[in-house]
């Protein structure tokens, strides 16, 4: 399995359960085709630097996500077809920004267990 980052700009005119919905599609097919979501970060609302599909802002989410290849394919049909999405990238990360993301996940879940919680 591959590791891959997504960049996924929806309509921001639409509720924020719509888009928490939307977002749920998305690694509802990602998990159902074998594959497992390493990040998923929402950016929120931004504006875009020129205006797609009539619209001059838009709500970023960003997922990381290891899958097979053939569900790459399916997720960017989906989108094709998925009207919430205005834009959408899908990269294949190299062996050396894989190292990068594992180095960063690490140093972030020691910072977390070396922090106290409070009660």
């Amino acid at each position: 399995m591959n590791i891959y980052e997504n960049v996924v700009i929806l309509n921001a005119s639409l509720p924020d359960e719509e888009i928490s919905g939307s977002v749920s599609k998305i690694k509802d097919i990602i998990i159902n085709a074998g594959g497992e979501i390493l990040v998923a970060e929402m950016w929120g609302r931004r504006k875009l630097s020129y205006d797609i599909k009539k619209q001059n802002k838009g709500f970023y989410a960003l997922l990381i996500f290891k899958t097979p290849p053939a569900t790459v394919k399916k997720l960017e049909e989906f989108y094709k077809v998925f009207d919430p999405v205005i834009k959408y990238m899908v990269i294949k990360l190299d062996p050396k920004q894989v190292k990068h993301l594992e180095k960063t996940q690490a140093t972030e879940a020691e910072q977390a267990a070396a922090t106290p919680k409070e009660a």
